[in-house]
């Protein structure tokens, strides 16, 4: 048995097992719940006060009851995430999710609500769950070899998650239609597939360098883009922010930007909203912010992610911070 249990009832399980004998849970496949991890953070107020009464206010300030969403934290073996509101908003709009399947390889899906729209954090929830769906089916049904396969399912993961932050839309309040940021990755043995649509970002850290993987479709990189601004004027600018691509009912979007990379030395994958990397925008300035020894791996992913949702917090923690940190074997494996 080799001391693993199920997920869904602890009844003892075998590593060959494809279900749980006792309560008929799929074993192949260990995902985020759907509608998000619950918080695992101690639901403690402001002011430290532990106690609410019947209201939800605190017994010590008189503040609501922090959100479960205000922080949360997932981790499955080589893959880990933390969402964090922050320390100035008064609500946590981004959203993860994250997934295994034995044997086939990890997809994750990261997405930052826009603040300007309403219900932003369920627009950043179901994009993620509909999208992991599509990643992890594809997965599960081993048709993901190919770096094409692998964009497939991106584009059509991203398709279906715009459709379901669509329709959460209200006719009568279209200018403030529920949308969000998208970013993903599909790691299967030797290769990884990364997605986006908007300024969410990718990372990946070995023992050589760093590298960002996606290119911010904003309002400010075309300027830059197109040497109308520097890099450090559009940091600077009110508008650098400024989405010019996003999922939502008047996105228009109907593929994502990708790129493929084999994985050929161990490393990181870093997948992050803004939270983060507005105060380490550069690959170095993320090397430089990770615990000593992670990219050798001996540093569990849930640690990687806390330190750099830390690094975010210390530096004011201006917006939500979403961080999902996946190990990468390199020379074949994810």
């Amino acid at each position: 048995m080799g001391g693993e249990t199920c997920p869904e009832c602890s009844a003892p399980v075998s590593p060959k097992d494809r279900f749980c004998e006792a309560c008929g849970r799929n074993l192949r496949v260990r995902r985020t719940p759907v509608g998000g991890p619950g918080s695992q953070w101690p639901p403690l107020c402001a002011c430290g006060g532990a106690e609410f009464d019947e209201d939800g206010a605190c017994e010590a300030c008189g503040r609501a009851r922090p959100s479960a969403r205000d922080r949360v934290e997932f981790a499955l073996p080589g893959v880990a995430g933390i969402s964090d509101r922050g320390r100035r908003r008064r609500r946590n709009e981004d959203s993860m999710a994250f997934g295994r399947v034995r044997g086939r390889g990890t997809a994750v899906v990261v997405c930052d609500g826009v603040a300007s729209s309403e219900r932003a954090e369920q627009a950043s929830q179901v994009a993620v769950d509909t999208a992991a769906d599509v990643l992890l089916t594809g997965l599960q049904s081993g048709t993901l070899q190919s770096a094409r396969d692998a964009e497939r399912a991106t584009a059509e993961a991203v398709v279906a998650a715009n459709a379901a932050v669509a329709r959460l839309a209200r006719p009568e309040a279209a200018e403030v239609a529920p949308s969000c940021t998208f970013v993903s990755a599909v790691v299967t043995d030797g290769s990884a597939t990364v997605g986006w649509v908007g300024d969410s970002r990718a990372y990946l850290v070995a023992e050589a360098g760093a590298a960002r993987l996606t290119s911010d479709d904003t309002w400010a990189a075309q300027l830059v883009a197109q040497g109308v601004l520097t890099e450090e004027e559009a940091l600077t600018d009110r508008r650098a922010h400024v989405l010019s691509r996003w999922l939502g009912a008047d996105s228009g979007v109907t593929e994502p930007q990708t790129v493929t990379f084999m994985v050929e030395t161990p490393g990181l994958l870093v997948l992050c909203s803004d939270g983060l990397w507005n105060y380490v925008p550069e690959p170095e300035d993320l090397l430089a912010a990770l615990p000593p020894e992670a990219i050798a791996r001996r540093v569990a992913p849930l640690e990687v992610a806390r330190a750099l949702v830390q690094v975010a917090l210390d530096a004011g923690g201006h917006d939500n911070i979403t961080v999902v940190v996946v190990q990468l074997r390199g020379g074949g494996g994810s």
